[in-house]
């Protein structure tokens, strides 16, 4: 195994470990990617019908595994609040399957009464459980710069 030196935390950080993403940025964020996705979701039953429905669930499956997982770790919604999602072990970016993995977790941190969205509040590193479960963090691109978008 090769060793990883962790990169250097910036002075001040707002977290445990360093400055992490709020919950109202995080959330106005996730509305506006909800905004694009609802649309496109929309064309798609409209054209399709039932079938049309289906396709925009794995629309939005790819929309956000794609994004995220990409090394800039930022959804339209996140690059628009300059907040993204980095891997919590390496800083780094998460790939695409630790993504996939964060996404299919989103939906059961909404089913108990968004008991996963809210853990944030009150968590030392703000993660929610998909966040946990993906090991990943959402953090302020000031802190954390992106090279290039997508990436």
């Amino acid at each position: 195994m090769s060793e990883f030196t962790p990169p250097a935390q910036p002075i001040g950080g707002g977290g445990a470990s360093g400055p992490r993403a709020d919950f109202g940025v995080r959330f106005v964020a996730y509305l506006i990617d909800v905004v694009i996705l609802a649309v496109v979701q929309f064309i798609l039953a409209a054209i399709l019908g039932v079938a049309g429905r289906g396709l925009g669930l794995l629309v939005t499956l790819g929309y956000l595994t794609y994004f995220e997982g990409s090394p800039s770790g930022q959804t339209p919604g996140k690059k628009a609040m300059n907040i993204r999602v980095i891997d919590f072990q390496t800083g780094g970016e998460l790939g695409y399957g630790k993504a996939l993995i964060r996404q299919i977790m989103r939906f059961v941190s909404g089913i108990v009464c968004l008991l996963g969205y809210l853990w944030m509040l009150w968590d030392k590193e703000k993660q929610t459980w998909h966040d946990k479960v993906a090991a990943s963090v959402v953090v302020p691109t000031s802190a954390y710069p992106v090279a290039a978008w997508p990436g």
